[in-house]
């Protein structure tokens, strides 16, 4: 075969690929983070991520009980789903949920029917119909993403000591999952459980500048104050980009109106059972 001709059965080869990717649907997902949580060259710095509609295989992701047993189906159905070319361990929480109720709305459409509790009415329950294309992303104020960099400074309000700490990834969160479970067991000889202290140190990158691990492990156990503690989450959880995962419900009973969790079941990823 000549250059020439090795050249064109490679072009064609090329071609064909494209079109068979091209012709596969997709949607473009907007992030919460709007990107600005990724480096520049991040796949993900745009602000978008481009997933594909759910198949055949996918359901065989969802109904996979050793997948299930293990606590990572959801995350082997989105890493399936997503087409942009990216590490998922890179996501921030806040994109994972666009990328949940985005993977949903691709494999089941838009319409979560699920039966709540009505709080004007206790003891009765109600079905209702989300429909989940109507959530929007929460708002924040994006100036401190400005630099690209995932570092926050935070004054604590009764110490006044600063803290610098870092947003959850899902790189981070399963780090702390395996921490925890490795704790399990002198959590059973205690009865303490230690998920809050051991989110905040894996979470604070320094104290008044100290990035010293050990420093910051001991200001966690020994010097953090409840107040500055509740503080600095609800800082953290007011900064994070994320879904408005809130909907309106309108009781059958009263007429009353109220604003509401989503509330998340088994019917999200598996309807009908």
């Amino acid at each position: 075969m000549s250059d020439e001709e090795l050249k064109a059965s490679l072009m064609a080869d090329y071609k064909q690929t494209s079109v068979k990717k091209s012709n596969f649907p997709t949607e473009i997902v907007p992030l919460p983070s709007k990107g600005l949580l990724y480096s520049e060259d991040h796949p993900l710095a745009g602000g978008t991520i481009e997933m594909k509609y759910m198949t055949a295989k996918e359901e065989d992701i969802l109904t996979s009980q050793n997948l299930i047993k293990q606590g990572v189906v959801l995350d082997k159905l989105f890493e399936s789903l997503i087409v942009t070319p990216m590490n998922y361990a890179d996501l921030y929480v806040g994109d994972k949920n666009a990328i949940m109720v985005a993977a949903r709305i691709l494999g089941y459409g838009k319409d979560y029917v699920v039966e709540v509790d009505d709080p004007f009415s206790p003891g009765t329950k109600q079905k209702v119909t989300i429909d989940l294309t109507q959530i929007e992303h929460k708002e924040v104020d994006y100036s401190p993403f400005e630099q690209r960099k995932n570092e926050f400074d935070f004054e604590l309000p009764q110490s006044k000591r600063v803290v610098t700490f870092r947003l959850m990834t899902h790189k981070l969160e399963k780090d702390i999952q395996t921490e925890i479970k490795g704790m399990n067991k002198t959590q059973v000889r205690t009865g303490i459980d230690r998920e809050l202290t051991t989110r905040l140190k894996n979470m604070i990158l320094a104290v008044d500048g100290e990035t010293g691990r050990a420093a910051v492990n001991n200001f966690v156990d020994n010097e953090l104050f409840a107040l500055d503690s509740r503080a600095l989450r609800a800082h953290i959880k007011e900064i994070s980009p994320d879904l408005d995962m809130t909907f309106t419900f309108v009781s059958d009973t009263t007429g009353e109106v109220k604003e509401m969790d989503i509330p998340m079941d088994v019917s999200f990823f598996w309807p009908g059972n």
